[in-house]
């Protein structure tokens, strides 16, 4: 189903042109590479210039082209590409790694991997007509790697993609005719990872039809039906992150232990060359940051696609979603407006309204894709795969920030999940996130099924380790008890989780945060900042076993109030009443232990309590959720 969609997305993007007008993804045989450099040729094959083919970002990086066809390079038998390659192949040079050297010596010969990209080349092209190619030749047969050290070359092009051009033409090498109809040529007959193998001495015509490879299996394939040429090996995906950079893959047979019925590699799960190339075109598309159909959530990408059921793209529902989840982890939210826009409709949907009402460019039986991949070392996993409506999709999504609402309002733009995780990683760092649990938690919040419980555990951890009950981590808490009490009937309406301060909610746990709350209000007020707290003291004891702590802090606080009476007598009063009406309906004894969905709810009391002593007291209403 995974490869399926991608396989129709794939099409999709082939029928769409991008703002340049310009196809959004290459066709069969064709890969979307990073490029830096043009090498200008002149007829005679001599290097006349050096192009730099970068962005003009502050840090510029190389523009995309779309070049013959990479693949991947296992093993140590250096494999060219055709017509394009790093500088280690095309030119013979790469980077100096060592530090003693590198300063008087910028780089080092490859003569293995040149002698491999010329080897083939010039095998292939000795027969051509094409000026160009021709050029290209002559480049090839008089170039020596120590040529590097002089101009038009410099340090700037080492280790990158470059591309070649005669001077004069606008096209590339590869965009030639000559050049296109020879790789086209070789696609049908030979494996991409296999054109520069080319051995057959009897037919030297570059011309010459030539010989089928004769490993190239046919079957049926798992995507199309179709009875066509079986992949031996899939295209790599790119750009995952955390992944290599040589790419990964999804669909891989490396080894006999994998194998069955003596079918080798890719004929395990036969896919069509045409199938393979389509959908890891489509997944490296989606996985380019700049298309905005991909973000991070812990160590996975995740990336997103729609599927309109009539003739249309889907553009609407794609831009919708990349609203509300992309909010990069390193940057504000650039367009407070379009996301309040993206968050009202949200609320209008938790309201009963059907979407084609509130947004007209949306539609709710529009298919939507969502997966979650991660790297394990030269392959993919699968971290979460969803396939639904968008209008179930958009009703999930209004149900998890409705979860998440809570008085006071923590924040000014809805977070998204990667504040979220924040929240539960240790010192805020990324990298202290659980793969895990991110990806539990994105299922949770886009399948709108119930929120792991070890998120709970994780943000009472936190709360206990660096006293900080922020308002991030209490909506979380609340949201995880507000919908486990929804979807398993679990709690009566008295024990529900108040969005804002009950004065009326009866339940122990709920109480005692609220006194915790008081008594350390009580503290505050008459010494002032302390350097530990009540609360940086007992927080942790008072919310898990509160029978050994609140006798304790209640014979503090009457030396506290006493003396509060004498400098803040109306202040005093006040709190003398909070704590009067909390321990009137507390039971006769504390409870000796409180499990983990208390443990939530003295956080939420607590949380209420302590912010209702700093927000407008018309702002503090009991709300029930």
């Amino acid at each position: 189903m995974i490869l399926q969609s991608l396989d129709r997305y794939y099409y999709r993007l082939l029928s769409e042109k991008d703002s340049a007008d310009k196809p959004k993804v290459p066709d069969y045989g064709y890969s979307d590479e990073k490029i830096g450099w043009i090498l200008v040729l002149n007829k005679d094959g001599q290097a006349i210039d050096a192009i730099p083919h970068l962005t003009t970002d502050k840090k510029p990086q190389p523009k995309r082209l779309f070049v013959p066809q990479s693949f991947k390079r296992p093993g140590t038998t250096p494999k060219p590409f055709f017509l394009w390659d790093k500088t280690s192949y095309a030119l013979g040079i790469t980077t100096n790694k060592d530090k003693a050297t590198k300063n008087k010596q910028a780089f080092i010969i490859k003569k293995d991997t040149f002698e491999s990209f010329k080897k083939a080349h010039l095998k292939l092209l000795k027969d051509t007509k094409d000026v160009g190619l021709r050029a290209f030749v002559h480049f090839l047969e008089t170039w020596s790697p120590e040529q590097f050290a002089r101009s038009p070359f410099n340090t700037e092009m080492i280790d990158a993609n470059i591309v070649f051009k005669l001077d004069g033409q606008r096209k590339l090498l590869y965009e030639q005719p000559a050049a296109q109809a020879l790789w086209e040529k070789w696609l049908n007959h030979l494996a991409v990872d296999k054109w520069f193998e080319y051995q057959e001495e009897r037919e030297p015509s570059l011309f010459a039809e030539p010989k089928k490879d004769a490993t190239k299996e046919y079957g049926t394939c798992l995507i199309s039906g179709c009875y066509e040429p079986i992949a031996r090996t899939h295209p790599a995906v790119k750009e995952i992150w955390g992944g290599q950079s040589s790419g990964c893959s999804i669909v891989s047979f490396n080894d006999d232990a994998f194998e069955s019925f003596g079918k080798k590699q890719g004929a395990n799960a036969p896919i069509s060359e045409y199938a393979a190339f389509a959908y890891v075109t489509a997944l490296n598309y989606l996985l380019q940051r700049e298309h905005n159909h991909c973000f991070s959530i812990g160590d996975t990408s995740t990336v997103f696609w729609a599927e309109a059921p009539y003739n249309g793209n889907a553009n609407a529902e794609e831009e919708f979603f990349y609203n509300i989840m992309n909010i990069a982890e390193s940057e504000p939210v650039t367009d407070g407006e379009e996301n309040q826009k993206v968050f009202d409709i949200l609320q209008q949907i938790a309201k009963g309204r059907p979407l084609k009402e509130i947004a007209s460019n949306l539609h709710a039986d529009t298919r939507f894709y969502i997966l979650g991949l991660a790297p394990n070392a030269s392959r993919i996993s699968i971290r979460f795969w969803l396939n639904t409506t968008f209008g179930q999709l958009a009703q999930n999504l209004s149900d998890h920030w409705q979860d998440l609402a809570i008085e006071p309002c923590p924040w000014q733009t809805p977070p998204s999940i990667w504040r979220l995780l924040i929240q539960t990683a240790p010192l805020g760092k990324t990298e202290n996130i659980s793969p895990v649990l991110a990806g539990e938690i994105t299922r949770a919040v886009i399948n709108g099924t119930p929120y792991p419980m070890s998120l709970l555990s994780q943000l009472l951890a936190r709360i206990r380790a660096d006293g900080n009950a922020n308002g991030l981590r209490i909506a979380m808490i609340k949201a995880i008890l507000t919908r486990k009490s929804r979807k398993t009937y679990q709690y009566s309406i008295n024990e529900g989780v108040p969005m804002g301060l009950d004065k009326k909610n009866t339940n122990p746990a709920y109480l005692l945060g609220r006194l915790f709350a008081v008594l350390e209000y009580v503290q505050y007020s008459t010494l002032g900042k302390v350097n530990a707290s009540i609360a940086d003291r007992y927080y942790g004891s008072a919310s898990t076993t509160p029978f050994f702590v609140f006798p304790r802090l209640l014979v503090g606080a009457r030396h506290h109030l006493a003396r509060l009476r004498k400098d803040k007598p109306g202040l005093a009063i006040n709190l003398e009443k909070d704590l009067g009406e909390i321990i009137h309906d507390l039971p006769d004894s504390y409870p000796r232990h409180f499990n983990i969905d208390d443990q939530g709810r003295f956080s939420i009391a607590y949380y209420q309590q302590k912010q209702s002593y700093f927000a407008p007291k018309d702002t503090v209403t009991p709300t029930e959720v």
